[in-house]
């Protein structure tokens, strides 16, 4: 039976490059344990970049036919996507291997490190990065397990959603999404908002409660998000940016100049090369619990004047005759409308394109949709969406894009459908101006990054 990270030391994982596989590959390869993965990704004869990067860090990969599982291996780790149907899983069943979710090992990493654990709804990935580039630039030599790339890392050749330090801090991201967070026990819980995403109001209050009483010892939240503060339980560790509020850090004056945001902690200054309030309050989040552990404001502001952000979170490709073109993973109602918001400062026009993912998601969160992203468009400003993106299975295909285009087109705003995404470029040409933003959004389907550096390259 395996209770901890000491009770293996050969580990497959199916599925290894996904991103939270892969960021906990790398995380057990680089504490020495032999570790290697399969993906339906693989192809013989065929480059992948995530296979070459894991292979660099000495993770073997494998087609996904079995090959790679062997007698040896102590340990298989599946996502919640891999169902028990699947080849490898069989035979890991008939070999007799212990098989665990991602997030059952995760937790025993948690475990095993003093970890800050930062949930939320929006928001986790760019915390988790500015939280470790922090304490990283403090010295403490943290290790952080990611959802996301962080730029830093990722210059160093790395997939850079994951990195080992020798210091005694581990940052991670406790998702959500799949309930996985109340299996983490953590030194430090952060949590950043609650909005509605994928489930209901009353069941993320339940997940989040939960996640409050795992926390070992201390609790962060968000005042200035009505849901969060709702699981305050002091006040003197909390950070808000509403300057009436009694949370202990308090962000003020905010000014966004171009792709630049300051604005002021307890009277330190801080500037950082990113937009929008929403990455104030990730910074703020991020300074607070740096903070409370010890790290000196000055040291925090210093720290994030050198942050280079994370791949794919308003990540800017260029500019051509003066049109930005900037990737986002907005993927929820609060992310789309907060990444619209934080590129009108940049120019008078901001023409948003996204791709939903899921039809159930989609269905769930149709009125939301409308309502958030019709709510902050500009007279000049345009959302654009293409067909949703069905990554398999039995969904009922009963909702479009063009509903929610058709819905937000109703309210007086500029809305329109695109179905296939192909097209896009050539039907918005006419629309773009000398001065406007191109915001591309979207998350789940693994080929958004090459599409956004693709409509870069052709526009």
């Amino acid at each position: 039976m395996i209770t901890g990270i000491n009770d293996f030391k050969n580990v497959f994982f199916i599925g290894v490059a996904g991103t939270g596989m892969s960021a906990i590959a790398q995380y057990l390869s680089g504490i020495g344990k032999q570790v290697s993965g399969s993906d339906r990704f693989f192809t013989p004869n065929t480059y992948n970049e995530t296979k070459d990067k894991l292979e660099l860090e000495g993770i073997h990969c494998f087609l996904q036919n079995g090959e790679g599982i062997t007698d040896k291996t102590e340990l298989v780790v599946v996502s919640t996507a891999v169902e028990n149907t699947v080849f490898e899983v069989q035979k890991a069943i008939e070999l007799g291997i212990p098989i665990i979710k991602r997030s059952e090992l995760l937790a025993l990493i948690a475990n095993s490190k003093k970890t800050i654990a930062i949930g939320g709804t929006s928001g986790k990935s760019t915390t988790s990065a500015m939280l470790f580039d922090i304490l990283k630039f403090a010295g403490l030599q943290p290790s952080i397990i990611s959802g996301a790339g962080l730029v830093s890392i990722i210059r160093d050749g790395k997939i850079g959603n994951a990195e080992v330090g020798t210091g005694e801090w581990l940052v991670i991201e406790a998702d959500e999404s799949d309930g996985s967070i109340v299996q983490y026990h953590p030194s430090i819980g952060l949590l950043l908002n609650i909005d509605k995403d994928h489930q209901e109001i009353d069941e993320l209050l339940n997940i989040f409660t939960q996640f409050k009483n795992n926390t070992k010892d201390k609790f962060v939240v968000n005042l200035f998000n009505a849901l969060s503060a709702q699981l305050s339980s002091n006040e003197s560790l909390d950070f808000s940016i509403d300057q009436n509020s009694s949370a202990a850090y308090i962000a003020e004056n905010f000014r966004q100049d171009g792709f630049t945001i300051q604005f002021s902690i307890k009277g330190v200054t801080f500037s950082i090369n990113t937009v929008g309030k929403h990455n104030m309050e990730n910074a703020l989040a991020a300074a607070c619990i740096a903070n409370i552990i010890g790290v000196s404001l000055p040291i925090c502001s210093q720290a994030l004047n050198q942050y280079e952000g994370i791949y794919r979170r308003h990540q800017v490709l260029g500019e051509k005759n003066g049109v930005w073109v900037i990737d986002d993973y907005a993927h929820n109602p609060a992310k789309c409308a907060a990444s619209i918001d934080a590129c009108q400062t940049i120019s008078p026009k901001v023409i948003a394109w996204f791709q939903p993912h899921g039809y159930g998601p989609t269905r769930f969160l149709r009125t939301d949709f409308v309502k958030e992203i019709a709510q902050v468009l500009r007279p000049t400003d345009e959302i654009w969406m293409s067909e949703i993106f069905y990554a398999g299975g039995t969904a009922v295909k009963d909702i479009s894009s063009n509903d929610l285009i058709n819905d937000i087109r109703n309210l007086g705003k500029n809305a329109f459908f695109i179905e296939d995404r192909n097209d896009f470029l050539s039907e918005v040409r006419s629309h773009l101006t000398e001065n406007c933003v191109l915001l591309l959004m979207g998350a789940r389907d693994p080929s958004l990054e090459n599409y956004s550096k693709q409509i870069w390259k052709d526009l």
